[in-house]
């Protein structure tokens, strides 16, 4: 209750928090950095891996346009956003299921199979053989790379999955052995637990990498 008029100028009125004082920070966190005359430090450090990213996909593809790799760096910041939310606590992890991964590399896979098919027919025929491949095993080596390539998408989704649920599984089981421990183990628990939450991280980068490359290298075999 207040009580007076100028008591709602006061943050301790609020719930007992300061929170009006996060509307003071609300304009900066509202406006983008590239609006901003000089570039923050963390602007300026996004398009450095953006620019040698570019110039590593640009070598994969096999092309001088720079519009062919927005792609695949895009589906690499989108993936990484989201390994990387997924590490705070209470916050669900979406590329921990299938219908997430599968969903990013189902259409992927599909799209290059369809361009390779109708504009490279030749071509991606001959990949199906192998060169230097003897004329009796031919016919094995056309269904075995007819296999593979048909599980490229599922291996792509599983991947990513599968990493993404060993690390929180792992750092969720050892968690929940925290109230039953004593005041010696409970400190190596915590070490333990950082060190794995660094490794998570270390993956969370290294599975979005694995995923936007594998896919770059699969459209450059459709050329």
């Amino acid at each position: 209750m207040m009580m007076n008029l100028f008591s709602s100028f006061d943050p301790s009125t609020n719930f007992n928090l300061s929170l009006n004082w996060l509307s003071t920070m609300m304009g900066m966190i509202l406006i983008p950095m590239i609006f901003w005359f000089i570039p923050s430090r963390m602007n300026i450090l996004w398009i450095k891996i953006i620019t040698i990213l570019h110039t590593e996909f640009k070598i994969l593809i096999g092309t001088k346009s720079k519009s062919s790799t927005i792609m695949f760096i895009s589906l690499l910041s989108i993936i990484l956003f989201n390994n990387f939310m997924g590490l705070f606590p209470y916050i669900f992890t979406s590329t921990s299921h299938m219908s997430m991964t599968l969903t990013l590399a189902l259409p992927l896979w599909l799209s290059f199979m369809i361009y390779g098919w109708f504009n490279h027919t030749t071509h991606m025929l001959a990949h199906l053989v192998p060169q230097g491949t003897p004329g009796i095993l031919m016919p094995f080596m056309v269904c075995i790379e007819t296999i593979s390539n048909l599980i490229r998408p599922g291996t792509l989704a599983i991947r990513l999955s599968a990493n993404m649920i060993a690390g929180h599984l792992l750092m969720t089981l050892l968690g929940n052995t925290g109230p039953m421990l004593s005041l010696l183990m409970l400190n190596l628990l915590i070490i333990t637990q950082i060190l794995l939450l660094v490794l998570e991280t270390a993956v969370s980068i290294i599975q979005s990498y694995v995923f936007a490359v594998l896919s770059t290298l699969y459209s450059s075999e459709v050329n």
